[in-house]
């Protein structure tokens, strides 16, 4: 039986967990085997709380920061979490990370892709995480890299919603009910204790999505997520079907 996968590209440790935790918890349940790849660990510009602490250094802060993902994996399910540790602020993408990423793709060949806004004026990593995986993408496709391993097809790409979406041109077209895992969304959030002030923000998105989805269907939902296709949806019917 064909495995089914999917692969999330954070640019720092924390934001799989605010802005794909649902999704993430939803396909895990769904049996996916996800995969996430964390760029940094948001060491130098998310990491206020730690920095606050008397002698903390670089190196510690990392290491708290990878803790808190590696638990907040464990309450979603995530199949495998990856770190490349490539700095923010700024980002610094290396031909050795790329060729990883592309490899990766080859290897797990995704089902679906989830990564960043092509625009965010608050944060410039996150840009340069979506260019990188979405090129990271189309070199996997391509026949003449590395032709001795199979090509990769055209797993779909979602965007997930960043902090202010009306700054970063992000429209949402694709609302996802999170409501059956939304308790291991809210674990995984409360993982994330260098961030504390964020936990409460998340909830209301969550809420205010659910909201919205809820408004443009005709399923009971409570919480939701929110996500900007990339590439066109193909389907062989228009009508509704069996919410997943």
């Amino acid at each position: 039986m064909h495995q089914k996968t999917g692969l999330v590209v954070s640019a720092h440790s924390a934001d799989f967990v605010w802005r794909a935790g649902g999704a993430i918890a939803a396909h895990a349940k769904q049996g996916y085997n996800v995969t996430v790849v964390c760029l940094s660990f948001g060491e130098r510009g998310e990491s206020a709380k730690l920095w606050r602490k008397p002698g903390m250094t670089l190196e510690a802060v990392k290491a708290d920061r990878k803790r808190e993902a590696e638990n907040a994996a464990r309450a979603l399910g995530v199949h495998d979490i990856q770190f490349y540790d490539l700095g923010d602020y700024p980002l610094q993408i290396t031909p050795h990370a790329f060729d990883r990423l592309v490899d990766l793709y080859r290897e797990i060949r995704p089902e679906f892709m989830l990564t960043h806004s092509r625009q965010d004026p608050y944060n410039f990593d996150h840009p340069m995480a979506t260019e990188f995986a979405q090129h990271a993408r189309v070199i996997a496709q391509a026949h003449g890299h590395r032709p001795d391993v199979p090509v990769l097809g055209a797993p779909p790409v979602y965007l997930f919603e960043p902090h202010q979406p009306e700054q970063c041109n992000w429209k949402p077209n694709v609302l996802l009910d999170i409501t059956d895992v939304w308790e291991k969304k809210l674990a995984a959030i409360k993982c994330m204790e260098g961030q504390e002030h964020l936990w409460e923000y998340y909830t209301r998105v969550a809420l205010q999505r659910g909201v919205q989805a809820a408004r443009n269907s005709d399923y009971k939902v409570t919480y939701g997520e929110a996500y900007e296709a990339v590439f066109p949806h193909v389907t062989g019917t228009l009508g509704h079907g069996a919410l997943a």
